[in-house]
């Protein structure tokens, strides 16, 4: 029987992890470049399941350009290139590597694209949308994540990525439509204002399920006319939006 997506990458990622080393100030970009490598090697053996087998080129230096280690709290930089999300607290996590070259790929954004992050945790995923030029738009719940990403983008040269402390279920109301909308966090259900908020022939990646069932990562495509369709793409696993509804 053919492995699942989930299981590819729980037996890859936990090999990683348990011989990880630490990692000097002066090998992290070596670790960068390996990390990256992998993952591009991983996306080749989930072809069948992703529906393409490699990253554009836009992407993959998009990706490499913006340091993993920067984003993490002091005391997981050495576990910053081993490819499977990290704690960076309050009980939220820095998404695994695969996991954002994938749905960066899959948003198929560009220069100039307007973009909505709900969910901006450690503002790592929208540094690497500000690396492919797009306009970020970045709402976070939790004001003491929020800050501290603020803080790091404005340190690693991403001082366009707009942010803001706030319930990001309900989008950035006066910054729509936008291009693409990228949720970070599982919801049960796709948010009604995200729909409204995404621009005729926009397309959003949420996944959705419960933090106890299994959640699927699902496009979002909103036609000219105004029509939405939705496809589930691969099963994935991320912590659970927070907010009252």
């Amino acid at each position: 029987m053919r492995p699942s997506y989930r299981m590819l990458v729980g037996l890859l990622t936990g090999a990683f992890f348990a011989g990880a080393p630490a990692v000097s100030d002066q090998a992290f970009e070596r670790e960068n470049q390996a990390l990256w490598a992998d993952v591009e090697f991983q996306i080749t053996r989930l072809r069948s399941e992703l529906g393409w087998d490699r990253l554009s080129d836009p992407v993959r230096r998009a990706l490499r350009s913006v340091p993993r280690h920067a984003f993490v709290p002091e005391d997981q930089r050495r576990n910053a290139y081993i490819n499977r999300p990290l704690p960076i607290g309050y009980g939220q996590t820095i998404s695994q590597p695969l996991i954002v070259a994938t749905m960066t790929e899959m948003l198929n954004v560009g220069p100039g694209d307007k973009v909505f992050e709900l969910g901006t945790g450690s503002g790592y995923q929208a540094a690497v949308l500000d690396a492919l030029g797009t306009k970020v738009f970045s709402v976070e719940i939790i004001e003491p994540l929020g800050e501290r990403a603020r803080r790091t983008l404005d340190r690693q040269g991403h001082r366009s990525v707009r942010t803001r402390i706030g319930d990001g279920y309900f989008g950035w109301d006066t910054e729509a439509p936008f291009d693409a909308i990228i949720v970070t966090a599982a919801s049960e259900h796709i948010p009604p204002p995200l729909i409204r908020q995404l621009k005729p022939g926009g397309r959003m990646l949420i996944p959705v399920g419960s933090r106890y069932l299994t959640q699927k990562l699902v496009m979002v495509n909103k036609d000219e006319e105004g029509k939405v369709t939705t496809r589930e793409l691969m099963a994935v696993t991320f912590v659970p939006l927070t907010g009252q509804r």
